[in-house]
């Protein structure tokens, strides 16, 4: 297996953090290159103030599709799909 680039984004006690980092694609490898990172201390932090909930605290991480900091793929990971017309609140479909 090859490394990967991954785009990490941690969001806790009311800061953000957005970086990338290089590991092979296992859910340990990836946790360990992110402790590494951190222990770094290179990381730029972002306040963002009292409107983030400070009880809520989560990780992401999404794989970097063509290098570089910011290049990650046009596509969402998850995409949802849908077919059909929809239907707004307040109309009728009696008839």
């Amino acid at each position: 297996m090859h490394p990967k680039q991954f785009r990490v984004q941690i969001y806790a006690y009311q800061y953000h953090a957005d970086f990338v980092i290089t590991s092979l694609d296992g859910p340990l490898d990836i946790e360990n290159a992110i402790v590494d990172k951190l222990g770094k201390k290179d990381i730029k932090w972002d306040y963002l103030g009292e409107m983030m909930d400070p009880k809520i605290k989560r990780i992401t991480y999404e794989e970097v599709m063509n290098g570089g900091d910011d290049a990650t793929s046009t596509r969402p990971l998850q995409e949802k799909e849908r077919s059909g017309s929809s239907v707004g609140a307040g109309t009728s479909q009696g008839g």
